[in-house]
């Protein structure tokens, strides 16, 4: 038999945490279907010797919502060996988006977006029809995000809702469920998800429970109240009947720093009780939002036209210099995008603040103003050895918390996080060759475990009969070269990615192809 491509002599991890193995790999019409030695002819060969080959990796918390639609090449992810991305995630989805979402986008997301990008969707099948109409270069995979459904119904309000509110937002959770979202996820530390209590999304969670959804969750502070953030996070999947996923697995800020001993140890006690939480993490000491995450709650109430009412306010802005929820120094946070203002872009607030010749917390203000308050920005908070124990724990899965991005258009002045180009080989360079984890166990948290939390049929591993998503990568060679000061570089060692059976990654250049699909929760 001839198949459609054949990959030759290299060493099998499928995915599960087994031991390499050696075998080819056959596919044909987007499927592995068969493994093992000698399997015969290929119309494309490929050479895997001293290679891994594995599933293609999913990125389980992923931010490409709108790059997605904005550059379907998905370079930045692709090329890391990421076949499948979690959108939708810390409570802010693409979907639903209706009339005054749809005006408050226009207005407010802008500095994200081409000057021509249009929001031309209103559901959650809308918007993966829209994906699949244009193509793209990986899977996706969608959640509702709490904050997302709260915008739609109750604006940017700080109140609880009503009970005629609160049903029109179960309906849009159950809308979405039924139109393939895979679960729904919280920011509980931005605006406005941050202004839903435990009760309010503890109803939401039962609606993702009719339609065996997942809870996700940015929890509700990953310093301070990291303790009773995670508890909550577990209490409400205890009470929405659903398993939990807890999003960037953390402790942040000096004083926090060891805390993950506690937060760890919660997590076995509600797995325990019979909680199914897991947690994603990425590999890094330093975390990436915007500067308005820094401002306390009320200064976000009514949104981005009101904040800035607020921020131009001498007397607010004053109280907002005594309440600042600042784990860091000035110097400690980099900005990595500032689009009016590009020569800021890659120097920490310090700097910014010399060269605007004003004490750091008026650049700040001041910043937030000439940007219509869209600053994304990349904060050290982290301690290494919180990392490396994080990862270490069964429980955990490889994250990016970034979206897939090119150094072109866009984005070609940006100074990001360099996770959104580094994150899975970075595991697989750096820590397994430091033997934090094993190298079959890098892979599982890659794939097999991933798949398995989001309830993937026919992915993350490498079976006969299941889809082509395939990443080969050399084991001496993968690693990371995005920094914190030169981001956006792409991965080494990773010469190959297969899609749906279609190559994408081919000798470590795209080929262009559009292979992958908006995947639909059943």
């Amino acid at each position: 038999m001839t198949y459609d491509i054949l990959i030759k002599k290299g060493k099998i991890i499928d995915g599960t945490g087994n031991p390499w193995y050696r075998a080819d790999v056959a596919i044909e019409k987007g499927r592995i279907v068969k493994l093992g030695r000698d399997l015969g002819k290929a119309d494309n060969v490929i050479d895997a010797k001293e290679h891994i080959v594995s599933p293609g990796f999913i990125d389980i918390h992923s931010h490409s919502d709108l790059p997605a639609l904005i550059d379907p090449m998905a370079h930045s992810k692709i090329r890391q060996g990421v076949t499948t991305e979690v959108v939708g995630q810390c409570g802010n989805s693409a979907a639903p988006m209706y009339e005054g979402l749809r005006e408050y986008r226009e207005t407010y997301s802008r500095s994200s977006v081409p000057d021509d990008f249009k929001f031309n969707w209103t559901t959650m099948a809308s918007y993966l029809d829209l994906l699949d109409k244009q193509g793209i270069a990986l899977n996706i995979a969608a959640v509702v995000g709490h904050g997302t459904v709260r915008a739609n119904v109750l604006g940017h309000e700080n109140r609880p809702p009503t009970d005629a509110e609160l049903e029109k937002m179960r309906g849009h959770v159950r809308d979405a469920m039924m139109q393939g979202a895979w679960g729904m996820s919280t920011g509980l530390i931005y605006p406005p998800s941050v202004y839903g209590d435990q009760a309010e999304i503890t109803e939401l969670n039962k609606v993702v429970s009719e339609y065996n959804g997942i809870y996700f969750s940015h929890i509700r502070g990953e310093g301070d109240t990291l303790l009773d953030a995670v508890t909550e996070a577990c209490e409400i999947g205890k009470d929405g009947d659903t398993p939990v996923q807890i999003a960037h697995f953390k402790a942040s800020g000096v004083k926090n720093w060891g805390k993950t001993k506690e937060s760890l140890a919660l997590v076995e006690k509600y797995r325990d009780k019979g909680v199914e939480v897991t947690f994603d993490q990425y590999p890094y000491i330093a975390s990436s939002t915007g500067l308005t995450a820094l401002l306390p709650h009320w200064a976000h109430d009514g949104g981005a036209a009101k904040m800035l009412e607020v921020l131009k306010d001498p007397a607010k802005k004053e109280q907002i210099r005594k309440e600042l929820r600042l784990n860091y120094g000035w110097d400690k946070i980099l900005v990595t995008n500032a689009k009016n203002n590009p020569q800021y872009n890659g120097k920490h607030i310090q700097e910014i603040s010399g060269m605007m010749g004003l004490e750091p917390f008026d650049a700040y203000i001041k910043l937030l103003i000439m940007e219509n308050t869209q600053v994304p920005s990349v904060m050290f908070g982290m301690d290494e050895e919180d990392v490396r124990r994080v990862m270490k724990s069964p429980y955990g899965m490889v994250g990016s918390d970034g979206s897939a991005i090119s150094p072109q258009g866009i984005w070609e002045k940006m100074i990001p996080h360099p996770r959104l180009y580094g994150t899975f080989p970075r595991v697989l360079g750096y820590y397994v060759r430091e033997g934090v984890i094993s190298l079959p166990e890098a892979v599982r948290k890659m794939t097999g475990a991933p798949a398995q939390k989001m309830g993937f049929k026919d992915r993350g591993l490498l079976r006969e009969g299941y889809v082509a998503d395939i990443t080969l990568f050399h084991p001496d060679d993968v690693r990371d070269v995005a920094t914190f000061t030169d981001p956006q570089r792409y991965a080494a060692g990773i010469p190959y990615v297969i899609v749906n059976g279609e190559v994408v990654i081919e000798k470590a250049e795209h080929t262009g192809a559009l292979p992958g699909k908006a995947l639909r929760r059943a």
